[in-house]
């Protein structure tokens, strides 16, 4: 019987679960995509291209363990991904030949060349395998072949690191993701700059190695071959897993904030509908259900079509994340039934809690107070709402002081948004009161016209309404402050370091040291270049320098605050404060790292420095690092004040000073940062639209008896948006404090100063966008609300 009058209500009332229809859709669209993205990381496959034709890859171990003892006593290893390519001995190769089964062992060296496509020797072309079009191989230092893609032809000059190279060969094929230039094996082994070691080994057949691995060898069959050849696969899925479970998380916590004030508002406009269900002898536990079942069928179609919209939604995604560089085309994204059922379960879950708490209170009071509300409007606001209220202020509160104590964005990203969106549930639940003190003080700036008198009156008789409004438009003026302005502040702050501390006329990228020594004109040169390092399994950013003709303290200002860069040199390192204080090292103390290449260094830490964000956490000698890393070419700091960047350009691409110096920490996922949370932005923006249309449609009887009585369609109109404005401009102050409140504490963490940036035109287009919305949401439902006749409206079932 619940049941069959569910069924009728959906269908004689579908405007009214319009709402909460798509706010659900909305809400498993998200969750599944983010779900995808997640379940990516944790088991996505990348597809070998160079390594396709081996069925046996003999390389580094990709990752550093570190073995640690749990608090119940059991002992676990860990492992962590490294950002460099680890290099192997090549005399593993001849153990390998000498294994039983074994046909052919093919050795290759990997290096950047001209930056971007990857050199090797034309020993490993059969690990592809590649074959010779047109021309032949190379035998000679100064002999090249490159791939179908190239656009060159057999003849042609390339060049490479300052010198000719002939090209004397173009293969038949070229790999999907990569540019391919082969040289002789001599001449890759120099280029390379490894001797004695090689990238990985080829074995033919795939046979068992395991007699000639040591501890840094590991064999990859299958899609691990493209692991090992892909090295940012591993990162990018690793990211997938941080990133697709923060943005899940928020997209579930928003989604259930917009989904309990949807249901609200829908559960408001039938009070009259419940009270009369009570009066006729409905029992408290039949509304429930009743409610509850059209919930539960309202969820469970909106989530079986917003999870096949999450799907769509997560190929988008992973589209956005390759063109941005932050995963590899060839990471395979993961399809499986997971995602769309927990969507489907997270929208059935939502619709039937937030109906069944909103409805909690009128179900359960008698029939005669039940009508007398429906008929009186709102009364106090529930005891359960104001300590739930006051305990997301604590909540806040005790959020905003954790995290301006949090130093690094992989611990201070989740916990900003957690902090935002508990201020939001805060101000939603005490909204009410909130409503009605606005109302009282800005009630009086209405203009003292026919509208403004309407309006002022319908914001004191229904404060409820007016927080119903504000929910939404205080979680959308808040969630975009704070996810757009918290990359502001980093990229300012990064780069305000960076401009401080760089001393260089010009950057510099792609050139030599000597040839840009030899312009005339300039005074100096420092050499940079850039990588990560471990400390024990925690990533840290860092710089190797080389102030070539002076101490690097003249060459790079870091903002010593202890210690000294004078003698800088091989043994030593300096650490940002951030970074000191995570270690718990000060001068003088032994710092014991992991270099990108899996390269244990122990060095002494003889300066600690301030202007961490735009120079990296750590800096080590450049000899170090640039002996570890893929490619040491990095960038060059040329000081020539009185040289043309014309003249220098001749020479060498330059760029930025800011780009070349600072390490970008601010900036450096800005735009996935803005992909990825953008979408919260639009689901709150869809709520916006979603609440006031449904809130607007709602007074359609209201509007015509206010036609009925003599009020013109302007005047109306003009009632309903200074109603909406008043809305707005107390979400504004609302939505603007909560962001300003959480921009300070995550400030105060990640740069040391309370005093987020806000670009001022940001602020405004970000208001303007949010008052265009709210206006345009409330005036087209009007308008259409009032292109019917005022009396056929009022004699309208209701």
């Amino acid at each position: 019987m619940i049941t069959g009058l569910a069924l009728k209500t959906l269908r004689h009332r579908r405007s009214a679960f319009a709402g909460a229809f798509v706010a659900l859709v909305c809400a498993a669209a998200l969750v599944c995509a983010c779900l995808m993205l997640l379940e990516t990381g944790l088991r996505g496959g990348v597809a070998p291209e160079r390594y396709a034709g081996a069925p046996l890859i003999v390389a580094g171990d990709q990752n550093v363990h570190e073995t640690v003892t749990q608090s119940s006593g059991k002992v676990k290893t860990k492992a962590k991904p490294l950002s460099e390519r680890v290099w192997i001995p090549e005399a593993s190769a001849v153990k390998l030949r000498g294994l039983p089964g074994v046909s052919k062992v093919l050795t290759e060296v990997t290096f950047p060349v001209n930056g971007h496509a990857l050199g090797h020797g034309w020993e490993s072309a059969g690990l592809t395998p590649f074959t010779v079009a047109r021309g032949r191989p190379p035998r000679e230092d100064g002999e090249v072949v490159v791939d179908a893609r190239s656009g060159l032809s057999v003849g042609a000059a390339l060049d490479v690191r300052g010198k000719a190279y002939q090209v004397v060969g173009v293969t038949a094929q070229a790999l999907p993701s990569q540019d391919t230039v082969f040289f002789s094996t001599a001449e890759a082994r120099r280029l390379a700059g490894r001797p004695g070691l090689v990238t990985a080994i080829g074995v033919f057949p795939g046979v068992d190695v395991a007699s000639v691995l040591d501890g840094r060898l590991k064999a990859y069959t299958g899609d691990e071959r493209g692991t090992v050849e892909f090295l940012d696969a591993e990162q990018a899925r690793v990211r997938l897993i941080s990133l697709g479970g923060a943005l899940g998380g928020t997209s579930l916590l928003v989604a259930i904030l917009v989904v309990t004030g949807t249901s609200a508002l829908a559960v408001q406009q039938r009070r009259r509908e419940i009270a009369l269900l009570r009066a006729v002898a409905a029992t408290p536990g039949q509304v429930r259900r009743l409610l509850g079942g059209e919930a539960l069928l309202v969820g469970l179609t909106a989530g079986v079509i917003g999870s096949a919209a999450g799907i769509a939604l997560g190929f988008w995604l992973r589209g956005r994340f390759v063109e941005l560089g932050a995963m590899p085309a060839n990471l395979r994204l993961v399809v499986s039934p997971f995602p769309a059922a927990a969507a489907l379960s997270a929208a059935v879950a939502a619709a039937w809690a937030a109906t069944r708490l909103s409805v909690r209170r009128t179900a359960r009071i008698r029939p005669v107070e039940a009508l007398g509300e429906a008929a009186l409007g709102e009364g106090r606001l529930p005891l359960g709402r104001s300590i739930a209220g006051v305990l997301c202020v604590a909540g806040g509160i005790v959020l905003t002081l954790v995290l301006s104590g949090l130093e690094t964005e992989a611990a201070s990203s989740p916990v900003t948004m957690l902090t935002a969106l508990v201020w939001t549930v805060a101000v939603t639940l005490l909204g009410p009161v909130l409503a009605r003190v606005a109302t009282a003080l800005l009630g009086v700036a209405l203009p003292a016209s026919r509208a403004g008198y309407l309006a002022a009156r319908n914001l004191r008789r229904g404060p409820g309404r007016m927080a119903s409004v504000m929910a939404p438009l205080t979680l959308l003026v808040a969630m975009t402050c704070t996810i757009l302005f918290t990359q502001t502040t980093m990229g300012h702050a990064s780069a305000a370091q960076a401009a401080a501390g760089a001393h260089a006329d010009y950057v510099v990228s792609g050139g030599t040291a000597d040839a840009v020594r030899r312009v005339p004109g300039v005074r100096a040169v420092a050499s940079v270049v850039r990588t990560s390092v471990r400390v024990g399994l925690d990533k840290y950013g860092a710089q190797g320098v080389d102030g070539g003709e002076r101490p690097i303290g003249q060459a790079v200002d870091l903002g010593v605050v202890s210690g000294s860069l004078d003698g800088f040199g091989a043994g030593s390192a300096a650490l940002s404060e951030s970074a000191a204080e995570r270690l718990g090292l000060s001068v003088g103390d032994a710092l014991r790292l992991t270099l990108g290449d899996g390269t244990p260094a122990e060095l002494k830490v003889v300066a600690v420095y301030s202007r961490g964000l735009g120079f990296g956490d750590l800096t080590l000698p450049y000899a170090l690092v640039a002996g570890h890393v893929d490619d040491p070419s990095g960038a060059l700091l040329v000081e020539a004040p009185s040289l043309s960047r014309a003249a220098l350009a001749a020479v060498a691409p330059v760029v930025n000073p800011t780009e070349g110096t600072g390490t970008g920490t601010g900036t450096q996922n800005a735009e996935v940062n803005y992909v990825a949370m953008g979408l919260i932005i639009a689901f709150s923006a869809i709520a916006v639209v979603n609440t006031l249309a449904m809130s607007t449609t709602d007074r359609s009887r209201e509007l015509a008896l206010l036609r009925l009585v003599g009020a013109t369609r302007r005047q109306v109109l003009r009632m309903l948006r200074l109603e909406t404005l008043t809305a707005l401009v107390v979400s504004v102050l609302a939505g603007t404090g909560i962001a300003l409140i959480t921009l300070s504490a995550f400030s105060r963490g990640m740069t040391g100063s309370a005093l987020p940036y806000v670009p001022p035109a940001g602020y405004a287009l970000v208001i303007a966008a949010v008052a265009a919305l709210a206006l345009v949401a409330t005036s087209l439902p009007a308008r259409l609300a009032l292109r019917a006749r005022p009396a056929e409206t009022i004699g309208a079932r209701q």
